[in-house]
Order: structure tokens, then sequence, then C-alpha cells
């Protein structure tokens, strides 16, 4: 998948989590949370989870974290990446 244009996904809302995703010339993932020291690298694991999943090899993400379930995380990044992507 291409990254073509910026794109968002989710809320700041309490429980979940709002992604940005722009193109890049490499893979970049900025993660803030409230609940970063405990669930910090689970975090990011899950997140490259999809990115790997959906074959993203370049792009800029950010996530801002508000405490959202893994199941939640995986939703909003996967919107993200659709609303900013391009199948190859």
């Amino acid at each position: 998948m291409h990254i073509i244009k910026n794109a968002a996904a989710g809320t700041l809302e309490s429980s979940d989590i709002y992604v940005e995703v722009a193109p890049g010339q490499e893979l970049v993932l900025e993660l803030t949370s409230v609940v970063m020291q405990q669930f910090g690298e689970c975090i990011r694991k899950t997140m490259m989870a999809v990115i790997e999943r959906m074959g993203v090899h370049h792009a800029h993400i950010r996530a801002h974290d508000r405490g959202a379930l893994d199941c939640v995380i995986q939703a909003r990044l996967e919107t993200a990446l659709r609303r900013a992507g391009k199948d190859s």
C-alpha cells in the first residue's frame, strides 16, 4: 500500500486513539499515550502488526492514545491508512 495523501481517524476522547497518516520517505511512527509507561511497547507492537499486514513501508504516522483497547487501535489505524493510501 502506498500512502498518497494525509488522513486521520479517531478522536481525543477517553478510551480512544487519534491517528494521523501522511506520506513519507521512510516509516516513522510517533506515539504519545496517557498509559505510555505501562503499555507503550504493547501499543507500538499492535500498530506495527497492522502496518506490516497492510504492506505500508513509507509513511509518517502520528498517534495520540487516550487508553484505547487493542481492537480500537487496530481499527483506527487501519481506517486512517485506507483513507490515506492506494493499494499497489
